[in-house]
C-alpha cells in the first residue's frame, strides 16, 4: 500500500475503516473476471460445483418450508 494511503487511512475511525473495506468488496463485484483464480482455487470451485450437482436431495422450496413453519410442521 502507498504510503500517502496508509497515512490517509490510519486516522479513520473504525466505523468509517470497515465502511471504506465494504465500499472496496464492492467495488471488486464490478469486475469479477478480474479477480485471479489460482488453478488449486479453480480446482476446487470445480469439485464443488461436480459435487453439487451429483446431490439428489437438494432440500425443499422455499414455500414448502415456510408452510411446514406456519403449521408448525418442523
Amino acid at each position: 500500500m502507498k504510503p500517502s494511503l496508509q497515512a490517509q487511512i490510519l486516522p479513520l475511525s473504525i466505523p468509517e475503516k470497515l465502511q471504506l473495506i465494504e465500499e472496496i468488496w464492492e467495488s471488486l463485484e464490478l469486475n469479477p473476471e478480474r479477480i485471479p483464480v489460482t488453478q488449486a482455487q479453480q480446482q476446487e470451485l470445480e469439485r464443488r460445483l461436480a459435487a453439487y450437482e451429483t446431490v439428489e436431495d437438494r432440500g425443499e422450496s422455499w414455500d414448502i418450508v415456510k408452510q411446514r413453519i406456519l403449521k408448525n410442521d418442523v
